[in-house]
Formats: structure tokens, sequence, C-alpha cells
């Protein structure tokens, strides 16, 4: 009879031990997921997305949006999403310290060769287990937006953006992109 050996679940905690090397650790139910410092195309992604956000909060503040924040949804799930939608009111709940603990109501992912199935599967999976409103999944290489939205209790994929295509949100009425201008 042999004996099953079973690995300790690693909490937000411990995170506090591993190397400051430019990675990014993640806790999705006590596993440690890591992942590179994104590339350029990523990050120009990242920078056109914030500022169409946040152009619209300029004229509208009734939030905030935020690139890269640790997000803490347990003490065994902690990610670092690239981007995060805030309603002031959200903020005020969740967001008072150096880190955002409990659901944003919006959450973008930029996806990675590294990191597309994390972010399609066990993110999703996350984001929906703790009640995220809506998440975006952006896919640079095919040039569009995919998005979730809640829909009877679960996030469901609404619909998907490309080209002239205009994403808009119930999360920020009057916010709108034309899809083709994020890339």
């Amino acid at each position: 009879m042999s004996l099953a050996v079973v690995e300790p679940l690693l909490t937000n905690a411990d995170l506090g031990n591993v190397p400051d090397d430019g990675k990014r650790y993640e806790l999705i139910g006590g596993q440690l997921f890591v992942a590179s410092a994104p590339d350029l195309v990523h990050q120009r992604i990242s920078g056109r997305t914030h500022h169409a956000f946040f152009s619209f909060l300029l004229a509208n503040p009734v939030g905030e949006i935020l690139a890269t924040p640790g997000v803490i949804f347990s003490d065994y799930d902690g990610v670092i999403p690239d981007l995060v939608y805030l309603s002031n009111e959200r903020r005020d709940e969740i967001a008072s310290g150096s880190r955002i603990y409990g659901a944003p109501e919006l959450v973008i992912e930029i996806l990675s060769p590294g990191n597309a199935m994390r972010d399609r599967r066990e993110k999703l999976q996350l984001y929906n287990r703790f009640g995220v409103a809506e998440y975006w999944i952006i896919v640079p290489l095919e040039r569009a937006v995919e998005i979730h939205r809640r829909e009877d209790g679960a996030l469901r994929l609404f619909a998907t953006f490309a080209g002239e295509d205009v994403i808009t949100t119930p999360i920020l009425p009057g916010f709108a992109c034309i899809a083709r201008t994020l890339f």
C-alpha cells in the first residue's frame, strides 16, 4: 500500500516569501501560478484600455480604473489582473488598504501565450465564484474583446467585439469605445 503525497495549499501570506524577480505570482485555489512580465504588445493594449476608461472617468468621476492591482478573494485566492474597475462605492467597501479585498465590478485580462488557458478557465471560474459582475478577455491575436457578464448568477459570454464594434457596459452608463482602438 502506497501513501499519497498531498501538497499543502499555499495562502496569500505565503506569497510574502517569494522572490522579487519581476514575475507575477498568483494563487487560485491554493495553487501557485507564475507569469513573466508582459510583452510590449500586452503593455500597449493595457495602456490604450486604461486610457479609454481613464478618459471617461475624468469627465464622469464615478469610480477608478487600476492597472495590475493585487486582488485578494480569500486566503487561497489572490491574483493580479491587468486592469480592474471599481465604482466609488465599491472602492470604499473593498479597497481601503494596499490591496483590493473582494470582487471588483469589472476585471480585464489581456491574453499572452503563457496565460491564455488560465485566464479563460481558472480565472473565469474564480471571478465567477466570487461575484465579479463583468469580465473582459482581450485577445491580441484576434484583435477582439470577449465580454462575460453576470446573468442568472453566473458569468456568461455576452459578446465578442472587434473592428468597428462599439463596446459599452452597463456598469458604466455612457462609456463607449471602438474595439480596434484598444489594439
